[in-house]
């Protein structure tokens, strides 16, 4: 039985849909191939990586891609979209080929201005927020989650 494929979108694929991309795939595996895209591709950013170290969680396989290295060569069975401005640029070559569209808008930590320690905080807020909305995603469709989120100390 193949697995649903889920994308997660945003702008610029550094932030917000590479931390959903490494959380989906942390808690459920099992159930769902999980990808990342931008409109563009700037690079992951290096507080994203930060906070998935943080939960031990593995991004070797993750890099900054856009939106064209899938159109036209795979077939998702939700579009996830992490902003706005994602949102109202979405292919509608995705959704035409019936993937559910799931509107997921969260602050943009990268925009965040100020010393390190405010910047690492911002992705971790974004990073929890992500990763509830998709702990509560996963309950809500009755999926069992593979790895349940726990307190991470923070340094």
């Amino acid at each position: 039985m193949s697995k649903a494929k889920v994308l997660f979108l945003c702008t610029a694929n550094s932030a917000r849909s590479q931390l959903g991309e490494a959380l989906l795939r942390y808690h459920a595996a099992e159930h769902f191939e999980v990808y990342s895209a931008g409109l563009e591709a700037k690079g992951i950013n290096p507080y994203t990586l930060r906070v998935l170290e943080e939960m031990q969680i593995d991004t070797s396989r993750q890099y900054s891609k856009t939106i064209n290295e899938y159109l036209g060569k795979m077939n998702f069975g939700a579009i996830i979209t992490v902003c706005s401005n994602a949102d109202e640029k979405c292919p509608t070559t995705f959704l035409s080929q019936g993937a559910q569209r799931l509107r997921w808008p969260f602050d943009d930590p990268a925009a965040v201005q100020g010393s390190d320690e405010e910047k690492l905080a911002a992705f971790r807020r974004t990073r929890d927020e992500i990763q509830a909305k998709i702990l509560g995603w996963l309950q809500d469709q009755n999926l069992a989650v593979t790895n349940m989120p726990v307190e991470q100390p923070r340094p």
